[in-house]
């Protein structure tokens, strides 16, 4: 349904949703009042919706999300038939609304990132971007282990190679154009953060502070952030595998001069016992190589998963439509 001219958009919000039956009454309400806004401005049409992903929760998501699609019919709702993740399940909903709108806003649903920024979203889009990343302006709310950990997380991924936009989540506009082209992208590892920019098409930046989660706890610990990191470099980047290339031309490197150096003392008469010597650059060769062999190991997992083809997401259930059969990609 992309529109060649820019008229009045079609908004569809995408709001992935995972065991959030505390915060989801209570977001629920502030992502259709910004609906409403935005519509009665004449920003955004009235075909707009609120399109909520169930990624497989064990409380009572689904059973609010089915709740509030019968009684308004602004808010539709699918569910993945198991947990799959936030990055499949943003996937998920985009895809699903992709034929549907002329833009999305994949936002999360704890209220955390500011729903007002969606205003600027919408008006970079009006001026010509084809996607609008939601940066955080600072960190003040995070404590100083989370902030620390962030920074360097969005640092480490851009000099390991994997192109990200800094302080960006999953906090994005994207016109159906560029989602039309984000499909033919079929990694089974996901990291949407580095594929949307891979897209390309014209884009920028929208600031906006980040407030606490209104209710609930986070579903993104480190343990889950350190994996995200590990996916987006080993699906982007092939930087480790030539660091690796180039550590094993050092230690080469070094070996050949040690050799040189050990058959000139042998033939000066003035070899000694190194038993300690020895035994400290076989343990520190070993430690490289065990190192080496678990990266390279990574990427071989990845390329394994790949091959597999399996689908990224498995819708198996719609708002409204009980009787649809599951959707697989």
């Amino acid at each position: 349904m992309y529109r060649e001219k820019r008229v009045i958009p079609v908004l569809y919000m995408v709001i992935p949703c995972y065991n959030e039956e505390e915060v989801l009454p209570i977001t629920s309400k502030m992502f259709l009042d910004k609906l409403m806004e935005l519509i009665g401005q004449g920003r955004i049409a009235a075909e707009s919706r609120i399109l909520m992903v169930d990624d497989g929760s064990k409380d009572a998501t689904w059973r609010i999300i089915s709740d509030l699609a019968e009684k308004n019919h602004y808010f539709m709702g699918i569910r993945q038939s198991r947990n799959r993740g936030h990055q499949n399940t943003v996937l998920a909903g985009l895809m699903e609304a992709k034929d549907l709108c002329d833009i999305t806003i994949s936002i999360d649903c704890d209220g955390q990132d500011d729903i007002n920024a969606m205003d600027d979203m919408v008006r970079a889009y009006m001026e010509g971007s084809e996607v609008v990343y939601g940066v955080r302006s600072r960190r003040d709310t995070d404590t100083m282990l989370k902030r620390a950990t962030a920074q360097g997380f969005y640092r480490f991924l851009n000099w390991m190679g994997a192109e990200v936009v800094y302080n960006h989540a999953d906090y994005r506009l994207i016109s159906a154009r560029v989602l039309r082209h984000l499909a033919d992208f079929k990694e089974v590892n996901l990291f949407l953060r580095g594929l949307v920019p891979l897209v390309g098409f014209a884009s920028t930046n929208v600031y906006y502070e980040r407030h606490e989660r209104m209710a609930g706890k986070s579903h993104y610990p480190l343990k889950k952030m350190l994996t995200l990191a590990l996916d987006g470099i080993t699906s982007l980047s092939i930087r480790p595998i030539r660091m690796i290339t180039g550590l094993g031309l050092f230690i080469s490197l070094c070996s050949f001069i040690g050799v040189l150096w050990s058959v000139t003392v042998q033939l000066m008469g003035r070899t000694v016992t190194g038993w300690a010597s020895m035994t400290s650059m076989i343990c520190f060769i070993g430690g490289i190589q065990l190192i080496c062999l678990g990266v390279i190991g990574e990427y071989i997992g990845k390329i394994y998963m790949e091959t597999k083809e399996r689908p990224r997401y498995i819708i198996s259930e719609r708002t409204g439509d009980v009787a649809q059969e599951d959707n697989e990609r």
